[in-house]
């Protein structure tokens, strides 16, 4: 079993990787050629307590982030979050010097900030390892060159404007990282699509079922692990295409369903609500007329 280590700060893992102390506390770009892993990385997973954004290419190591894997034998950039759990195994496939820049960023550089209630919602933090983000030559250096604003700034003379000019740098980053996200969801159209259908396939085959009692309704996260995705990176992808979010897409079948037997069975609201997974027959009366602006008694009259 691998033993678990955690970086509690930005420090702890400048020591690992036998780095130079980070010249700010909090906020540190490390070079990704200066980076010399002597543990054997292997038998080690490890949990940071703080933000970490990569942009890598060529580097010697599989990098797994749980059952996930990926190769950086090519430029992307990932995003991982704090309590994130992480490990890597050495690649020997990769014969190029390894490059790239690692942006770590601790909590409590943000506090009081806007970005500290904000950067949750870029999705992309809770994407898995395999759905990283795939640059073109003009767009990673878009991101080295922010990359390199952020560290010109905290290594100058700190002053009241440091900290707001390094936040706004961060944002335009994640900014620009939301942009190019999408544009990844647009260029990968016909696998996307793809995925769509097996999404209509399997919410469809779920439903077929007579009875949803004992199953309940199913969860975001138990229709993304079906298509081998990350709730976050499925939700964003369907929105781009589609313009609606996994949960809406469950939402639509279970009134499709809900209608069916509104208008072929005689079974009261009650049943039918217990029989599509609801707990409360009220909860599903508000989501069916917020879907189609009439109760479930409304919509029966309109078959009667």
């Amino acid at each position: 079993m691998k033993k678990l280590q955690r970086f509690k700060n930005i420090r702890d893992y400048h020591k690992f990787a036998n780095l130079a102390s980070p010249e700010h506390p909090l906020i540190s770009l490390v070079d990704y050629t200066q980076i010399k892993y002597t543990s054997n990385l292997d038998d080690l997973k490890w949990v940071q307590d703080y933000y970490t954004i990569g942009l890598k290419r060529n580097v010697p190591y599989k990098f797994f982030y749980g059952q996930q894997k990926y190769d950086f034998d090519e430029g992307v950039m990932t995003f991982i979050s704090p309590d994130q759990v992480m490990s890597l195994v050495e690649n020997p496939n990769i014969k190029h010097k390894p490059t790239g820049w690692l942006l770590l960023i601790h909590p409590d550089f943000l506090w009081n900030t806007h970005l500290a209630t904000q950067i949750n919602k870029y999705g992309f933090f809770g994407y898995a390892i395999n759905e990283a983000l795939f640059l073109s030559e003009k767009e990673e250096q878009m991101m080295v060159d922010i990359l390199k604003n952020i560290q010109r700034e905290y290594q100058s003379n700190i002053d009241k404007f440091s900290q707001k000019i390094v936040i706004s740098q961060i944002e335009v980053l994640l900014n620009y990282a939301e942009r190019f996200y999408d544009r990844q969801f647009i260029t990968r159209k016909i696998s996307n699509h793809q995925t769509v259908t097996k999404l209509e396939a399997i919410l469809t085959n779920y439903f077929k079922e007579e009875s949803l009692i004992d199953k309940g309704i199913p969860t975001v996260t138990w229709v993304a692990d079906h298509l081998n995705l990350s709730p976050n990176y499925l939700s964003n992808m369907l929105k781009s295409l589609t313009g609606q979010s996994t949960q809406q897409h469950i939402h639509n079948k279970l009134i499709e369903k809900a209608k069916k037997q509104l208008s072929t069975t005689h079974l009261s609201v009650s049943e039918i609500a217990y029989d599509l997974g609801f707990e409360h027959p009220t909860s599903f009366t508000k989501l069916f007329k917020n879907k189609t602006e009439m109760s479930p008694i409304e919509f029966r009259k309109t078959f009667n």
